[in-house]
């Protein structure tokens, strides 16, 4: 019975807590303090400031504001502590110094309210840096206690629905997002000094091509047409390079109509760039140096951890080819396999459940997934892939049957893509030809015949090469975060009412 009697009990203390704060929000504004009416507060130093500049701040006034997190009242005497974007500061609040009034304001305020501080800069004899405060501003009133009774916030399913809470619970889960922040600005800072343009492209489009991928769909109104969410950037910015930009990138969201695990969302940030006059081996230099400049900055050093793992970025990324990495990993030889029918015999000889329409090159894709993708722990070139699974690239010009391509491994993850991208009008209409065969086949995932790409790829491309990164997997990477969604501000849930 007693067991039973918990949730309810919870229940009724909660309750008691709401009616309490809302009662304590009243008196304030019946008193003329409401402190939704307060429209702004001069901060001068954050936490962080305060902490690392004492030297030069002791006893000096600073004004500093956050959430309140701890509250010790000891008489005349008290201490709190706030929490702001940078961290956690202690504030000492007495009696004398800030008015009786106002400190029996300050003994009502409660552990999530958001205040203000004045005061001086000092030093406790434990040590810590503290302010004292000369004057203490009620800044917003909370309603509603933090989770667990302000231990922090534990459950996984609450902390991707309720991020706000759990950004102010857990240090850690802050930290990981200004790490994504500075992952942004470095890549931009890198391909800028590079000579690189940002540029934005649609994400309503009447075509959804440029990836393997089922697109989600909608209707635009105003012109009565059916459009689709885009799943990729490539084929709008290769059009900038044809009108002459050579080098361009776009960092943005794509939609994917796919299921949800620890590496994919269906909506999910992006980078490609593409720069013309070079080819995939380019591509493979830029990377290398971008994750090692990436690592370096955001981490500290070039080899990191995830996990048990340590990971050397500092060191040449290994290169393999796609059928040297099966034969390593099988001892199986697709490059001394001659026919389809062979490859197929070869996939049900080793378990590999494959469809009618799979010719040699979506057997050997499925057998470098099925027995080397994982293996990939330390960074992995995997290049030349079958031209079956790559409509948009070039041809190898010594082995037309693959393609230059490569995808970089780390962790047993494929971090980008990239390419010797396709500027032959021709051979690229002949390859839209065969996709648009596989969807009327029932290939969801097909790409369709682009017309207006294809104009532009006849007005003339230059040799381009081309790359997608994964930004949510790269952050993953350099947080040491298990999951896509620990790196997703707001990831994609079901809703609670379903």
């Amino acid at each position: 019975m007693n067991e039973e009697m918990k949730p309810a009990a919870a229940e009724q203390e909660l309750s008691e807590i709401l009616r309490i704060r809302r009662e304590k929000l009243a008196a304030l504004q019946e008193a003329g303090k409401d402190p939704f009416r307060i429209t702004k507060y001069d901060v001068t130093h954050h936490s962080s400031e305060v902490t690392a500049d004492f030297a030069a701040l002791e006893g000096k006034d600073v004004s500093v504001a956050g959430r309140m997190m701890v509250k010790r009242v000891m008489g005349k005497a008290s201490f709190c502590k706030i929490q702001d974007r940078e961290g956690i500061l202690q504030c000492y609040v007495a009696r004398d110094s800030i008015g009786e009034e106002e400190y029996a304001a300050f003994k009502k305020l409660d552990i999530g309210d958001i205040i203000g501080v004045r005061g001086f800069v000092f030093q406790t004899r434990t040590g810590e840096v503290t302010v004292h405060a000369k004057e203490l501003t009620l800044l917003s009133k909370s309603l509603k206690p933090l989770p667990e009774k302000f231990h922090g916030l534990t459950d996984v399913d609450a902390r991707y629905r309720q991020r706000y809470v759990d950004l102010i619970a857990n240090p850690e889960v802050r930290d990981t997002f200004i790490k994504r922040s500075q992952i942004l600005s470095e890549i931009r800072r890198f391909l800028d000094a590079r000579g690189f343009m940002e540029v934005e492209t649609p994400m309503l489009v009447t075509n959804a091509g440029g990836a393997a991928a089922r697109p989600f769909e909608t209707h635009y109104n105003a012109l009565d047409v059916d459009v689709k969410l885009r799943i990729s950037l490539e084929l709008y910015l290769k059009r900038l390079i044809v009108g002459g930009l050579e080098k361009v990138y776009e960092i943005g969201r794509v939609f994917r109509n796919e299921g949800l695990d620890t590496k994919h969302n269906p909506e999910f940030t992006l980078m490609e760039l593409y720069q013309a006059y070079t080819d995939y081996h380019g591509m493979m230099e830029l990377t290398e140096s971008l994750f090692r400049h990436l690592a370096e900055k955001v981490c500290g050093s070039a080899v990191i951890r995830y996990g048990e793992r340590e990971i050397d970025l500092e060191k040449p990324f290994r290169r393999l080819t796609m059928t040297e990495a099966i034969r390593e990993q099988t001892g199986i030889d697709f490059d001394a396999v001659g026919s389809d029918e062979e490859a197929r015999a070869l996939a049900k000889a080793h378990g590999i459940e494959f469809e009618t329409r799979h010719k040699k090159g979506d057997i050997v894709n499925l057998f470098f997934d099925e027995f080397c993708e994982d293996k990939m722990i330390q960074p992995t070139f995997i290049m030349d892939h079958p031209i079956e699974i790559s409509p948009l690239t070039k041809k190898k010009p010594d082995d037309p049957g693959k393609v230059e391509r490569f995808e970089l491994y780390i962790n047993g993850w494929e971090m980008c893509n990239a390419y010797s991208e396709l500027n032959d009008p021709i051979d690229q209409r002949a390859r839209f030809a065969a996709q648009d065969a596989l969807a009327a086949a029932g290939d969801a995932e097909a790409n369709h015949t682009d017309e207006d790409f294809l104009n532009a790829l006849e007005i003339g491309m230059p040799p381009t090469g081309g790359i997608g990164y994964g930004i949510d997997r790269l952050v993953m990477l350099l947080t040491d975060s298990a999951s896509i969604r620990d790196v997703l501000l707001f990831p994609t849930m079901k809703p609670e009412n379903n």
